[in-house]
């Protein structure tokens, strides 16, 4: 069954003599070239004297625009972008000069939790630096990127200019359709958290010998952790500090071996970060290449694979990467490719958030229900306006569906929809409530149904979330 995709050349390891052939070869990064046959190997020279790039005030002035552009909440110092914003003229100089001086010293990140998609209950921690912090970080990655990226592997997806899930996922479809049929569905535990600082730091300096950038990034990753409770300093002595602008591009180093590696064997690696997946197109091969990823990631650079998380499985059987679950249906010899069960999960937790119950709402008589009184209900217009923006974002990622339902997204509308209705009467389940406040009452009312927006989708008629209208 065709998914629709893109015409992307796919190779996985069908040209091991070279290093350099990718899983896209129409990849918008230039590999690192290979030399020529007789040709002499030569070593490029490092990259010396960055700091003062770093530390220049029109590389800051660009970090924070983009910090502010971001926005996000304060760290340790209590510091806001709105504060930080009035004083820009005269902190960002003084930063300027701090980096210069090496009188720059960064602060502890506040540990935050944050709710784990799809794990209702379950919480991951995250590091919020100070805004200025955060200045720092962005400057460093403005000027490391553009010397890594020409490095990176065309496997790695995450965090890179014209790349993402999409990219990434566009692959993962190719190797379906041309008879990849075993996966290494593999998790890397606690990544963020377990990288060896030394190891990272080597990693870098393969490529920078500039000692005074390299002894900010340890001060980067040495700050520690601020824990609010106790209001203790947590030392950092391993990890990488998730949360911050210079995070997502130390991954992508620290895993660069491993994208080379993978890649030299001959094997077909998709990763977004620190999620991969690995096609072959037997289970022997599916287990050589996880048992050298392992030896890589664990034996290498210190990590370790998830034992329960981590397997080799058929197309048959199924697996997920990035939100999507992707099976092969033997009886009719279908493949699809639909929601995943923990972006479900996700998804209703999420819909439960915009549609909560008031513990003060008194149940309404089904006759004071009609459509002039819910549309001048600013708290459900409101709600209506929240669900939509959602609603829409949420089909924007998820839009490339192959489904075994018709209509795909009909049971995601179906629950949204009782939500509403919840929010309106505080009743659930079967009821009165269902025929008073039918579907095309909540329609007219302006909320919009996935399955809409998926006909739009299908009749080329979507137009981006990022436009208006």
């Amino acid at each position: 069954m065709p998914y629709g995709v893109g015409q992307l050349s796919f190779m996985f390891g069908e040209e091991p003599k070279d290093k350099t052939q990718e899983t896209q070869a129409t990849s918008p990064c230039p590999s690192i070239q290979t030399e020529d046959a007789g040709s002499k190997p030569t070593r490029k020279k490092k990259w010396n004297s960055l700091i003062d790039k770093v530390y220049a005030l029109p590389n800051l002035q660009r970090a924070w625009e983009r910090v502010r552009e971001n926005g996000g909440a304060p760290g340790k110092d209590g510091i806001t972008i709105e504060v930080f914003a009035q004083h820009a003229s005269q902190w960002l100089p003084a930063l300027s000069e701090d980096l210069r001086a090496k009188t720059y010293r960064p602060q502890p990140v506040r540990r935050v939790y944050i709710p784990k998609p799809g794990k209702r209950g379950q919480k991951r921690a995250l590091g919020i630096p100070c805004v200025r912090d955060r200045i720092v970080q962005q400057a460093i990655q403005q000027i490391l990127s553009p010397i890594y990226e020409p490095l990176f592997s065309a496997r790695s997806h995450g965090f890179r200019p014209e790349k993402g899930c999409v990219t990434a996922l566009l692959v993962v479809d190719q190797a379906l359709r041309h008879g990849y049929t075993w996966v290494v569905d593999a998790d890397i535990a606690s990544f963020f958290d377990t990288v060896d600082h030394e190891r990272l730091l080597r990693a870098l300096n393969q490529e920078v010998a500039d000692g005074s950038l390299l002894l900010l990034i340890r001060r980067i990753l040495e700050a520690g952790v601020f824990l609010s409770q106790t209001q203790t300093i947590e030392p950092t002595e391993e990890g990488t500090p998730q949360g911050g602008p210079l995070s997502p591009l130390l991954a992508n180093i620290y895993l660069h071996a491993f994208d080379v590696q993978m890649s030299e064997a001959g094997y077909g690696v998709v990763r977004y970060a620190d999620d991969f997946v690995v096609f072959t197109k037997s289970r022997e091969s599916a287990e050589a290449a996880l048992t050298l990823a392992r030896t890589i990631l664990e034996g290498e650079w210190g990590l370790r694979l998830h034992p329960e998380k981590t397997r080799v499985v058929s197309v048959t059987e199924g697996f997920t990467f990035l939100g999507f679950h992707y099976f092969h249906e033997a009886a009719t010899g279908l493949r699809y490719k639909e929601v995943g069960a923990k972006s479900v999960s996700g998804f209703r937790e999420q819909i439960r958030r915009l549609t909560p119950r008031l513990r003060t709402q008194r149940r309404v008589r089904p006759s004071h229900i009609t459509r002039e009184r819910l549309s001048r209900n600013k708290r459900l217009t409101g709600m209506i306006k929240g669900l939509n923006a959602y609603l829409r974002g949420w089909h924007w990622y998820f839009k490339p569906v192959v489904s075994r339902y018709d209509p795909a997204f009909g049971s995601f509308d179906g629950f949204v929809r009782r939500r509403v209705r919840l929010a309106i009467t505080g009743r659930v389940g079967n009821g009165w409530w269902n025929w008073v406040i039918p579907n095309a009452l909540l329609r007219g009312l302006g909320l919009v149904p996935l399955v809409e927006w998926q006909r739009k989708y299908q009749l080329g008629q979507l137009p981006s979330p990022a436009r208006k209208g």
